[in-house]
């Protein structure tokens, strides 16, 4: 009985052996019979290989050691600790810009109430805001709910894509009151007087600032810039110091340039990073076209070289500088750039940057300085594009990006008391 046990047991061996090398001949015939299928089947199993080995890496978390931030973050921030996992059929950097904008379109327009705010110097501004569940319960001097500000891009307002999935994240899990501040002649709202905005000058936003706190003066304030306004917000910081501190709790910028003068160089490289700064240089200079009338008059400017601005930097050059009383571009970039002055930023502080963003290039992101504040910190990932953060096979409306604000602004309002503390140490 064992002898013939033993011999069935053979036999069953060797006839899935024979089995499987059947399956193998007719998938190798298969793919012979059919080189491009074959070719195709390479190519997908090379890329998932070179994605997992050189595409996937673990989130970069910088932040001071041992400070009451970085205990802080461990804690409220279970991002920090990811690998980030790019869309495998969209993680060049260009792509992840295009396509996060592309899947962002199909979020609803929000029904904001448009407030106009008259500022110092007679110009105007829309302020978009989006009330929350409490707000009827409550009047706006006693409510003492999480207000968030948030400073749009360089082109942008309220119903950029981007902006309406941070609104909705906020306005969803947080349950926040939300305004976004749209610039000078942004939002739909033309400008009243012949200046509009520039990433070195916070003195709109102090203004807005202001106002929001005489609405609520018992609320606490969060503010998130993005892109521009991320640099805007920055410098703002840098500038006001300490005294930030009686009007916010605490700050984010999300694909920032820390650098002016690396981002124009590398938006200024031939292919896909020149057609996005002629892009969003052409929607600067028409712009300035609808409002012609406030400038033709001004000895500062020739519009004619304005208009055929083909770059950012021929813009800010024949245009900003010069408005805002800058002797070149040079000097004006100097100022904006927010880089050796990371320092004197005094709240807490969350920068998200992507190693591979066309506008900020990774090699410029300084590191060195935000790992010695007491109050800044940064995420970077290797993949992500600007303001891209695309993540997952079928990406969806909301992003990586989305998921960090979600938790920073969850924990600055979960733990209020906490940063706080932050802004009293000292």
């Amino acid at each position: 009985m064992n002898d013939n046990g033993g011999a069935y047991t053979k036999m069953t061996r060797y006839s899935k052996f024979k089995t499987t090398m059947s399956s193998f001949e007719a998938g190798f015939q298969f793919l012979l019979e059919r080189p491009w299928t074959s070719l195709t089947s390479l190519v997908m199993a090379g890329l998932v290989v070179y994605y997992h080995l050189k595409v996937v890496a673990p989130v970069k978390f910088i932040c001071k050691k041992g400070s009451q931030l970085e205990k802080l973050f461990r804690k409220s921030l279970p991002v920090a600790n990811e690998m980030f996992k790019p869309t495998i059929w969209c993680f060049e950097a260009r792509f992840q810009t295009v396509f996060a904008s592309v899947c962002r379109a199909f979020i609803p327009d929000i029904p904001y109430r448009r407030e106009i705010l008259k500022l110092s110097d007679d110009g105007e501004v829309g302020l978009d805001w989006l009330d929350n569940d409490k707000d009827g319960k409550t009047s706006e001097q006693e409510y003492c709910g999480p207000i968030i500000l948030f400073l749009p891009g360089l082109t942008g307002d309220s119903q950029s894509e981007y902006i309406k999935s941070f609104i909705n994240v906020a306005h969803r899990d947080l349950n926040a009151k939300c305004v976004v501040f749209n610039f000078r002649g942004r939002g739909g709202h033309a400008i009243t007087t012949p200046k509009t905005y520039c990433a070195a000058n916070g003195d709109d936003l102090n203004e807005v600032l202001c106002h929001i706190k005489k609405l609520h003066p018992k609320a606490p304030v969060m503010a998130v810039g993005v892109s521009l306004g991320g640099i805007l917000l920055s410098n703002y910081l840098s500038q006001e110091g300490e005294k930030a501190r009686e009007k916010l709790v605490a700050a984010m910028a999300i694909s920032v340039c820390f650098d002016c003068f690396k981002g124009t160089e590398s938006l200024e490289k031939y292919g896909m990073n020149r057609m996005l700064n002629r892009h969003l240089a052409s929607c600067l200079v028409d712009s300035i076209k609808e409002v012609r009338h406030h400038f033709d008059s001004n000895a500062l400017y020739n519009l004619e070289k304005v208009f055929s601005s083909g770059t950012i930097r021929e813009f800010d050059s024949t245009f900003t500088a010069p408005l805002f009383g800058y002797s070149d571009v040079k000097d004006y970039y100097t100022n904006a750039t927010i880089a050796g002055k990371i320092h004197k930023i005094r709240i807490p502080y969350l920068a998200l940057n992507a190693e591979d963003d066309p506008f900020q290039p990774g090699d410029s992101l300084p590191y060195e300085e935000v790992a010695r504040s007491d109050y800044a910190s940064m995420l970077s990932t290797k993949y992500g594009g600007h303001i891209g953060f695309m993540e997952g096979f079928f990406p969806s409306r909301y992003h990586f990006s989305d998921r960090v604000f979600q938790q920073y602004a969850g924990a600055v309002f979960h733990h209020l008391d906490e940063f706080r503390s932050l802004n009293q140490k000292e």
